[in-house]
């Protein structure tokens, strides 16, 4: 299946457009799942991408565009496999602050890959998650910046575990783990559904002192019962949207789209998009955002591997400079690296 893959992603190809930009890649994950590995455990939007280690992004980053940063964002993989649940995550944190360590000084591009590391902590514990916190931040002194949590919930799409609900940011006892990220500096990353912005509207409100990042714009979707409600899920997508960005402390991750639950297709054509078509697709997504928030509340993102089942790192970061073209130095500079370095506190912030 990866070998497959990788010659598809192949099939259609550009140079990067505007070399020069320096990026910082706000969002993507490592893993290498082994061919043993129960299907169940691999996301079905990342089946075609089992395998991506380190040297597998790197692979996807040498394709012109100059990243000189990225943000290593919790997937659940190199949990650990004994000790107390709650702890486990840290493995995730000490596997990602290794490839920090050491990435920038390994590769030729110099890029420093996981420069910023956000892992997982079940908010549920209440103030009982402190010391998941403290341990995460004991593994990465230098680098953890953050908490994700996901929580997307759809009886069609499927939910992001068993025992999530649907206004699970709503709950109590996950609001007084929430709580504590304020005490130790740090943010909060958001995937969610759609139509679930309103939750994090009300969440970012009762926290205005919390950093709050949307991921994936919010994820409107386009599978199953959405498939055929396309304008319709637009429309009420740039409403939460737009209530979103009154609250001062969230800003937004500009990618995600790619992911096949969006229900554009993109990953079931005989050859991959080209960043013309794919820009044009994704720009009312976009605009729209950076209109409502701003590009200093704007970030792009890859997404990758998750997105590769839709089209290669390349045209993805071209598609982005294309929905830019009119955009000033300035307002590039915040959008492909400044929000995305200030928000994370990275090395050699804007």
């Amino acid at each position: 299946m990866t070998n497959y893959h990788e010659s598809w992603v192949k099939l259609t190809k550009e140079a990067a457009l505007e070399p020069e930009i320096p990026i910082c890649d706000s969002h993507h994950h490592l893993w290498d799942y082994p061919d043993s590995c129960p299907e169940s455990l691999i996301r079905e939007s990342a089946r075609p991408v089992r395998h991506y280690p380190l040297e597998n992004f790197l692979k996807d980053a040498a394709g012109g565009h100059k990243i000189i940063r990225t943000v290593f964002m919790q997937c659940g993989y190199m949990y650990k496999n004994d000790g107390p649940q709650p702890l486990r995550p840290i493995g995730e944190t000490e596997f990602a602050e290794n490839i920090g360590s050491h990435a920038a000084k390994d590769n030729c591009l110099g890029t420093a890959v996981a420069d910023g590391i956000v892992g997982f902590a079940d908010l549920m514990l209440g103030s009982e998650v402190n010391r998941v916190i403290e341990a995460h931040i004991a593994a990465s002194p230098t680098r953890f910046r953050g908490i994700r949590f996901v929580t997307p919930c759809d009886a069609f799409v499927g939910t992001s575990s068993p025992t999530t609900s649907r206004n699970l940011l709503a709950d109590a006892k996950f609001k007084e783990g929430f709580r504590q990220l304020q005490k130790y500096g740090l943010s909060f990353d958001a995937w969610l559904y759609y139509f679930q912005l309103p939750d994090l509207v009300e969440l970012a409100r009762s926290f205005p002192y919390t950093t709050v990042i949307l991921d994936h714009i919010g994820t409107p979707l386009g599978l199953g019962p959405f498939s055929n409600k396309r304008e319709d899920v637009f429309r009420e997508w740039k409403k939460g949207i737009a209530e979103l960005s009154a609250c001062g402390n969230v800003v937004v991750k500009l990618g995600g789209l790619g992911m096949p639950i969006c229900g554009f297709g993109w990953n079931k054509r005989k050859t991959p998009i080209n960043s013309i078509d794919l820009a044009g697709a994704m720009a009312p997504y976009y605009h729209w955002c950076i209109e409502k928030f701003g590009v200093k509340r704007c970030m792009f993102e890859s997404n990758f591997p998750v997105d590769k089942s839709s089209y290669s790192y390349t045209i993805l970061w071209n598609a982005f400079k294309r929905i830019t073209k009119n955009y000033s130095s300035a307002d590039k500079v915040q959008l492909f690296q400044g929000t995305a370095m200030r928000v994370y506190r990275l090395h050699g912030s804007c």
